[in-house]
């Protein structure tokens, strides 16, 4: 049963935050039932959870996306600037900044099946041109680097609004529900096959008939897409947006998606490792408030946990994979 359990791409990520849980207890006198109550770190997987998704795909088929750092200011500045600096209604302001997802998207997506240049430069080089367009753009349109929004009832209702005693912010359902829209997609449809085949050995995949290159472009679009959406939700929520928010959220989503069990290498992971992932590397980033530990003390502990991650991930994908090799042939002759 426990060899079954450690074949799960989700492995890793588990005993991550058991481990963390009980660090935080044993050492940082944490109360278990403080820090479940907090809406903090809830909110913050959230935040980062909603990208952690696509680019734990993404991750899946051997691609990786760093552009998404600079795709939720530029998602919080277009609605601001459409919505709240110009006055156009609030549909026009979600729609232009989903449109700037797509965009941006596509150019990474077109880049990597046409060139020889690898993911993690092409969305480098876009990462860097976006920065200095939100930025540029927002000086050209506004003369400012911050602009205000007020969003209608229905879109802080949907989409910015703050839950139970307004505490926890209605970010959290949608991180839900595109999760599990996401674990149907890569563990109950063909695309998931795709995608684990793409990440195993992209020739093969192509050859065996599945739309590489579609499937590439689709999967950089839903990075950047969904980055577009968290800087929506969180403009709409504190009813403004910077040219520099969500820049740091680059590495915290990636370092989620590596604890989380999905290798950087490609063809292995699951949508349930990302998502408990997430709130491993939240409970370890905002947690340590509830602890007696210094906090100046987290990023080293942030370290420590992804070094464990990644080696305990390699350890269960060859556990997994030696497992697969002695598994018999249903159809094997006899031997003699």
């Amino acid at each position: 049963m426990i060899s079954v359990l450690l074949r799960r791409p989700a492995a890793a990520s588990i005993l991550s935050l058991f481990g963390v849980l009980a660090f935080y207890v044993l050492v940082g006198g944490v109360e278990l039932d403080k820090l479940f109550n907090a809406a903090s770190w809830l909110n913050y997987a959230a935040r980062i959870g909603i990208v952690a998704l696509p680019v734990g795909l993404l991750m899946i088929s051997g691609e990786i996306d760093i552009s998404i750092g600079a795709m939720i200011p530029a998602g919080a500045m277009t609605i601001a600037i459409i919505s709240g600096y110009y006055g156009m209604p609030m549909v026009f302001g979600i729609a232009g900044a989903l449109c700037v997802g797509v965009a941006v998207g596509l150019i990474n997506g077109i880049l990597a099946v046409r060139t020889n240049v690898p993911s993690l430069i092409i969305t480098l080089a876009t990462l860097v041109g976006m920065q200095g367009v939100v930025l540029a753009s927002s000086k050209l349109l506004t003369g400012s680097a911050s602009v205000p929004l007020t969003a209608p009832v229905w879109a802080k209702t949907l989409l910015g609004n703050l839950m139970f005693g307004g505490s926890h912010q209605v970010l959290i359902i949608w991180w839900v529900v595109f999760a599990i829209i996401f674990w149907f997609v890569l563990h109950q449809s063909r695309y998931g096959n795709w995608i684990y085949a793409m990440g195993g050995d992209k020739p093969s995949a192509r050859n065996a008939g599945i739309p590489v290159n579609r499937m590439t472009i689709l999967l950089f679009v839903l990075t950047s897409t969904s980055a577009a959406f968290v800087g929506i939700c969180h403009a709409i929520l504190f009813n403004s947006a910077q040219v520099s928010g969500g820049m740091n959220d680059i590495f915290n989503i990636i370092v989620s998606v590596v604890v989380g069990g999905v290798l950087l290498t490609g063809g292995f992971g699951s949508i349930a490792g990302v998502f408990v992932g997430t709130l491993t590397f939240a409970i370890v980033n905002k947690g340590i408030d509830f602890t007696t530990i210094d906090r100046n003390w987290s990023n080293l502990i942030i370290g420590v946990m992804l070094l464990l991650a990644v080696a305990m991930n390699e350890s269960f994908r060859k556990v997994a994979l030696g497992a697969i090799k002695r598994k018999p042939k249903p159809n094997a002759p006899k031997q003699a």
